[in-house]
């Protein structure tokens, strides 16, 4: 896929290819092909001559995703190096503790990442970004415009090009997020990385002349090597609104905390990182996109499974519909129901670990007689309550109704180690909290014996680069919201 993108590349020089938005929403051609080609090359024969990198080595990379990130990529790839991703969101002491084993021979960092792991550290932490300082890591140079206090900048260089290298080996090492005991590495070989593109490629299919709107690589790579121009999505709401009406692209992908501000879209829209429940791809069909898709994706397989609006909302049973395993997955359930993954584009292995072809997914599941795979939660979810274990992943589909934004069921300890359980109801803006609170009765009252001790209303606490619920912070939330009432839930007691 990455030879297929540089001959697109070349082929289309003048050709525009990575879009970004004006303060004023506007487009602005960010690279055209031609540049980016330029770029790729320039950075390839430096990271070869000047620092003497060869396959096999690993470089660190902290840049912002668009054209230089792309052109890093390229490079790396064409030299057959690896690519350790330093995500301000994962952790410094995750990246640490992994990278000793795998020390970086070269860090590859823009100005905003030198900022983050330097004298902006205090105000970064605030929203929930650190790196480590980066010449822990290994040498540093700079990636686009210096700034005062950083680290030389990585030139282009006009020398020779080294022949392209065409064996398998390590691509990406990317980090599982959050401060955990055991953080974990996960290794992408270059065969395998080439066959999750594949598969974004067939399931999604950009067109030449299309524009695409979405900021990964995993959107970048498959579009721009079709012949598509991408568009990376504006921060703010109101711009990237703003993008959408002036591209009117054929293809969309963001997260679901980008779409729930959202109200117009265009052609499909693909979302993942986070849960997407049928109500919110029905909104985004109702705004205009002509079909709504959730993808189930994980950082060791990607994509895994997809579903379309339409099928999602006609599954009546427990559990959310994920859909049917793309070509080439693999899946059955672990003895204990936690659905494993395999297929060509799972990842080669943890760092420091052996290799296995099946990724445990941490989340509960059943399979279809279809095949299709419905979700029951994260394994680690479970709520215990009066002996009987609840599944909150099996009942939160349930609960987003028109006028929900997000819904959860958290626990919140009580006496002698038991726990209550708690639905946490984020209302969309303008929702009538009274009138949702009596919608909500049908679903709750169809739960059974996992009826809610208590409802609350609340913005649910997000974490991660995914912002996915962060339910120990929603069952913190929880617990003071009922202990400042004086709760001692019974039924579906409690306000706010």
């Amino acid at each position: 896929m990455l030879e297929q993108l540089a001959h697109a590349l070349r082929q289309g020089a003048d050709r525009p290819a990575v879009l970004g938005a004006s303060r004023t929403g506007a487009t602005r051609v960010l690279a055209r092909c031609g540049e980016l080609t330029e770029l790729a090359d320039g950075y390839a024969s430096a990271l070869h001559q000047r620092y003497g990198l060869r396959p096999g080595d690993t470089i660190g990379v902290a840049v912002r995703p668009g054209p230089r990130a792309l052109a890093v990529m390229l490079a790396a790839h064409r030299l057959g190096l690896a690519i350790a991703v330093l995500d301000p969101a994962a952790g410094p002491d995750v990246l640490l503790a992994r990278l000793s084993s795998a020390r970086p021979a070269l860090v590859l960092a823009d100005a905003a990442a030198q900022a983050v792991a330097g004298w902006a550290h205090p105000l970064a932490r605030r929203a929930g970004l650190a790196l480590p300082p980066l010449a822990a890591l290994g040498p540093v140079v700079t990636v686009g415009p210096r700034a005062p206090g950083c680290a030389p900048a990585l030139r282009p260089a006009r020398a020779p090009l080294p022949a392209p290298y065409e064996g398998d080996g390590d691509a990406v090492i990317v980090f599982t997020s959050g401060t955990t005991s055991s953080p974990r590495a996960v290794v992408h070989s270059r065969g395998g990385l080439a066959a999750g593109m594949r598969t974004v490629t067939d399931l999604v299919r950009p067109r030449p002349g299309e524009t695409v709107l979405g900021g990964t690589s995993f959107v970048l790579v498959p579009s721009l090597a079709a012949g598509a121009a991408v568009a990376l999505p504006a921060r703010s709401t109101r711009l990237l609104q703003r993008q959408i009406r002036l591209l009117r692209p054929a293809n969309t992908y963001l997260t679901p905390p980008q779409l729930r501000g959202l109200d117009g879209f265009t052609g499909r829209v693909w979302t993942g990182s986070a849960p997407a429940s049928a109500e919110l791809l029905g909104r985004v069909k109702r705004a205009g996109a002509r079909e709504a898709w959730s993808v189930y994706a994980l950082t060791e397989l990607f994509p895994a499974a997809a579903v379309e609006e339409a099928d999602k909302a006609a599954h009546r049973g427990d559990g959310d519909l994920l859909g049917q395993p793309l070509p080439g997955v693999g899946a059955r359930l672990s003895p204990e129901g936690e659905l494993l993954l395999t297929g060509p584009a799972a990842r080669h292995r943890y760092l420091g670990e052996r290799p296995d072809p099946w990724v445990r997914t941490g989340d509960r599941a059943r399979l279809t007689p279809d095949g299709r795979i419905v979700l029951a939660g994260r394994c680690k979810d479970m709520v215990l309550r009066r002996a009987e274990n609840i599944y909150p992943g099996l009942y939160e589909p349930a609960l987003h109704l028109p006028g929900v934004e997000l819904a959860v069921l958290v626990g919140v300890p009580a006496e002698e180690g038991d726990e209550r359980l708690v639905a946490l109801i984020q209302p969309q803006a303008g929702a009538d909290r009274r009138q949702l609170r009596t919608a909500l009765q049908a679903p709750l009252g169809r739960m059974g014996s996992a009826r809610p001790d208590a409802l609350l209303f609340a913005e649910i606490p997000l974490s991660g680069r995914s912002r996915k619920p962060d339910r120990a912070a929603a069952s913190r939330l929880c617990a003071r919201a009922l202990e400042a009432d004086g709760s001692r839930p019974s039924g579906t007691r409690g306000g706010r």
